[in-house]
């Protein structure tokens, strides 16, 4: 029978009712910030691989041939999908320039890879309007439903390039869990109850890169 809907596109695009509101898929990311000549933010790029479980539900939903791979031309189908589908999400970037939100385009395409039973995706990101790093930009990769869970390995991970950053202090900041919960246990309960989906417990959760200019 075929399905009404690639799998791809329920598993990220659906959103889980507050009960299930933890990790149901894994991502190893890497990040990088790259700033324009001028002090402005040029891109934010991303590569994320995908687990194993997630990549085999994506190579069934995809693999029109059933050769146990994906073409170039089912590759670029999940690509298409992938930007479609997470366009509403931001594609879980999230950046703040001295506490606003910047907004980010939709990306010009993502390009999509699967090797060694891993579905890897990789993709760059623009501001919709010019954001020059000027006192404090807070950059983070990061699921607001909690359904996905994006994991950088080490602090090499997120990374910073271009001469403007010569002038900044960047550093990684990895909350634990456990503290935040201790710390915010009265708050966090009128959060859940304010928005069940947890939005602000993944902020204070969240991985992140801080940099002061």
């Amino acid at each position: 029978m075929k399905r009404k809907t690639p799998l791809l596109i329920a598993m990220l695009s659906l959103l889980p009712v507050p009960a299930l509101a933890h990790p149901h898929i894994f991502i190893d990311a890497k990040f990088e910030v790259v700033a324009a000549p001028d002090g402005s933010i040029s891109e934010l790029r991303n590569v994320w691989s995908f687990d194993e479980v997630f990549s085999s539900s994506v190579l069934m939903d995809y693999d029109k041939a059933g050769n146990q791979t994906l073409s170039a031309s089912e590759l670029k189908a999940v690509g298409k999908t992938v930007r479609d589908s997470l366009a509403q999400y931001g594609y879980y970037t999230n950046v703040t320039s001295n506490g606003k939100a910047v907004p980010m385009a939709k990306p010009d395409a993502i390009q999509a890879d699967y090797k060694d039973g891993s579905l890897s995706l990789t993709f760059s990101l623009k501001p919709e309007q010019k954001t020059f790093l000027k006192g404090t930009t807070i950059f983070g990769i990061y699921d607001k439903t909690l359904y996905t869970a994006v994991d950088f390995a080490t602090d090499n991970d997120i990374a910073t390039s271009g001469a403007a950053f010569g002038r900044c202090k960047s550093k990684v900041v990895r909350p634990n869990p456990k503290e935040v919960m201790a710390e915010n246990q009265a708050a966090l309960t009128s959060m859940f109850f304010s928005d069940p989906k947890g939005t602000d417990y993944s902020l204070l959760v969240a991985t992140r890169l801080e940099v002061q200019c």
